[in-house]
């Protein structure tokens, strides 16, 4: 089956759909979700993709990420992909939402409309290995700091997310 993504505009509008390869070699704006579960520590499920990944390859990265597909709401995209890439199923809540743009050095393009869901679990993953390498769990002011001193080990998109998802973690006052 072609993996087709949703093109949209920046209000998240649906303008049509595209083949996923062709969206990332144009860089078309698309929609996206990405998860990030926590345990009850409070730690972050960080996974590594898979070496084999078409970019990002080895890098760090929240839970899982990918895109809904044609009538799939990104809540439900978001806990299928859960379920194929970490063997995990939680209850998500929709967090917030943002745009980037990440240039690859194969000349691939990511420029997405990001969705971001979070979850709560201390169930362990059992990962699928041809979309994941390895997982940790992280203290969130650990991977701040760690993004900062290593930036090359980790995804353009949890980089540019990060601090919303530190501030959206923070216990209300």
């Amino acid at each position: 089956m072609i993996e087709q993504v949703i093109l949209v505009d920046e209000n998240d509008k649906p303008i049509g759909q595209m083949e996923k390869m062709e969206a990332h070699r144009k860089g078309r704006l698309h929609r996206a979700f990405s998860v990030f579960v926590f345990n009850s520590e409070n730690e972050l499920l960080l996974q590594q993709r898979s070496i084999s990944k078409y970019h990002s390859g080895g890098l760090w990265t929240n839970t899982c990420c990918s895109h809904p597909r044609s009538g799939e709401s990104n809540e439900a995209a978001a806990k299928r992909r859960l379920n194929e890439e970490m063997g995990m199923n939680c209850l998500l809540s929709y967090g917030f939402n943002f745009i980037y743009k990440a240039e690859f050095p194969d000349g691939l393009i990511e420029h997405e409309l990001d969705h971001v869901f979070f979850g709560t679990s201390d169930q362990l993953p059992e990962i699928n290995k041809e979309e994941v390498e390895s997982y940790r769990y992280m203290n969130l002011t650990l991977l701040e700091e760690d993004i900062k001193r290593n930036p090359h080990l980790y995804t353009p998109w949890l980089k540019i997310c990060i601090e919303k998802v530190i501030e959206a973690k923070k216990p209300s006052k």
